[in-house]
């Protein structure tokens, strides 16, 4: 057993029952009960205090790293049986509180009911309050740990949802059991106060090689949200097949979603399954960003309606892997018809500023015919309210307020037509392959994956920085960071998981974290803390032989961790 982890017990707490108070519940003691209630838990929490060895959890050991850290050992926490979260009268905040009791519930077989500041509600609980801070910004949050309880202060709900995630970490690895465990559920003492370096950071999920169910979205987020990234860029259509309902041009889905790379069954997200995958993001303060590739990649569109390729023929469906065979007739008007349409309705179902539209590999769309192609589809965009997103290879395009490009390159950050683009006004999200492309083998053995790119290890996603990699690029105009996944090779949650983790908090850290604490003796050690977290959870993982993991102790119901398979036995 890891030395300082809780052992870990599936038997439930007498009396205890997860979920029994929401987070509507109203706390209302009469005031000698509240004082009664308040002598118990301070005569738990001394004798407690005599009994336990300090938390093995410590302040500094979150991912990614805070921008301060302040440690107090002596005002260690612990959790007590009746704790209450108190958060602002604000429905935003109170949604969050909600969400962190719904974390803390199931392992600790806690009640942890919710209520809000205008409610009378005992002390020594955990507290969450909108604060008017511009030290922390719209994203940053202060938690403090005191022998009285928890303080998370924040300017926005955003920065107090994260502020929740940190404490999820400071509590042992048990808390992510699904079931109650016996643990001490203590809280190093001190304070953290943290806000992020880049005000975009993301992941890309291509649902377009192979199709995946809502449900495996909806945990992709949440591993998002964990580590405080707050984009979910989805790659939608591509070749293999198209994911997203058009009401207006329905063989997209009925005739172009039926297929995916090796042959596969296809499939494609209803407008009600996009919206849920969209609230559900939103309530994690996570922004999806739709990505429709144009003008290539769009063999299935072409399938769907053949008025929309250069021939006006068919082409027959494609399952295999190559790229820039296909595009959309850049000469014809019916293609601005159907992009206007398309770009409008997703835009319609996104309430994120951005839509992305690709513009990558369209190899047969060339020079002056592609640039203008570029320019009208910007102009569309614009004309929806958005802001146009795209690979840089939209660079030589004419520059629209506000355009990002996404640098993918592998060359050591030379591009000087990006380069040029953002002195013309773009800003960057970057994205090398050979760092970020979390498609990529971690070593000449592991079972999936692709290694055009170089061969990405956890140090090798770790060891950059996305404020300088680009040359000529200033960090001012860098947006953020972002881990694509493609999926030519990648076909189920579990494989999913085993190509995010461990390096998916690489690029966390790369994108919140200050470059000061950027240190990858530090951060593996780190990391190394939270494989016994995601086993616990059930999550699948690649056991980096780079990261000092530690001995997992066995919970009886769980799925074991993937070692270097990514099949759960």
């Amino acid at each position: 057993m890891h030395p300082g982890v809780a052992a870990v017990s599936t038997t439930p707490s007498p009396g205890l029952t997860p979920g029994a108070a929401g987070p509507a519940d109203p706390v209302s003691l009469p005031s000698h009960e509240a004082d009664a209630a308040t002598l118990a838990r301070a005569a738990e929490r001394s004798a407690g205090d005599l009994l336990a060895p300090p938390t093995p959890i410590r302040l500094s050991d979150v991912v990614p790293a805070p921008r301060q850290v302040d440690p107090a050992p002596a005002d260690d926490w612990l959790l007590p049986p009746d704790a209450v979260i108190v958060a602002s009268a604000d429905p935003a905040v109170l949604t969050v509180a909600a969400h962190l009791a719904e974390l803390l519930r199931p392992a600790t077989g806690y009640p942890l009911p919710v209520t809000d500041t205008t409610r009378p509600a005992p002390g020594g609980g955990i507290t969450l309050t909108l604060a008017d801070d511009d030290s922390l910004g719209a994203e940053g949050y202060r938690l403090t740990v005191t022998r009285a309880g928890v303080t998370i202060t924040g300017a926005t709900a955003t920065g107090l949802f994260y502020g929740a995630q940190t404490l999820r970490q400071l509590l042992p690895p048990s808390i992510e059991s699904p079931t109650p465990v016996t643990a001490r559920w203590t809280l190093p003492g001190g304070t953290i106060t943290d806000s992020p370096r880049f005000p975009l950071r993301g992941a890309m999920l291509d649902v377009a090689r192979h199709f995946f169910a809502v449900e495996d979205v909806l945990r992709v987020i949440d591993h998002l949200a964990r580590y405080k990234l707050n984009h979910l860029h989805l790659h939608l259509t591509d070749d293999q097949g198209w994911r997203i309902a058009v009401d207006s041009w329905p063989r997209l889905t009925t005739v172009g979603a039926t297929t995916a790379v090796g042959g596969g069954p296809g499939g494609s997200y209803t407008k009600a399954d996009y919206l849920r995958i969209v609230a559900y993001a939103a309530d994690r303060h996570v922004t999806v960003v739709p990505e429709i590739d144009l003008p290539g990649h769009t063999n299935a569109a072409l399938v769907a309606y053949p008025e929309l390729a250069p021939d006006k023929v068919a082409p027959p469906p494609y399952t295999g892997t190559e790229v820039g065979f296909s595009y959309v007739d850049p000469s014809d008007e019916r293609t601005y018809d159907f992009i206007a349409d398309v770009l409008g309705e997703v835009a319609a179902l996104s309430p994120g500023p951005w839509l992305h539209i690709g513009g990558d590999e369209a190899f047969k769309v060339k020079g002056e015919v592609y640039t203008g192609f570029v320019e009208r589809v910007q102009r569309i965009v614009a004309g929806l309210g958005k802001t146009v997103v795209g690979w840089h290879q939209l660079a030589p395009a004419g520059h629209v307020d506000g355009r990002v490009l996404q640098w993918w390159g592998t060359n050591g950050g030379e591009d000087p037509a990006t380069a040029d683009a953002v002195r013309r006004g773009a800003r960057l999200i970057v994205s090398p392959g050979n760092h970020a492309y979390l498609d990529m083998k971690y070593a000449p053995d592991t079972p999936i994956g692709h290694d055009w790119a170089g061969l990405i290890d956890v140090r090798t996603a770790y060891d950059w920085d996305p404020g300088t990699h680009v040359a000529g690029v200033p960090t001012t105009a860098v947006l953020g960071v972002e881990a694509p996944l493609w999926t030519e090779s990648v076909t189920s949650l579990a494989e999913i998981e085993f190509m995010l983790l461990p390096r998916l908090p690489a690029v966390a850290e790369l994108g919140w974290s200050p470059r000061t604490t950027h240190d990858w003796d530090g951060f593996r050690e780190r990391l190394a803390g939270h494989g016994p977290r995601w086993s616990t959870a059930g999550v699948t993982f690649h056991r980096a032989p780079e990261i000092p993991w530690p001995a997992t102790p066995a919970v009886p119901g769980q799925r074991p961790a993937a070692r270097e398979g990514v099949n759960q036995t």
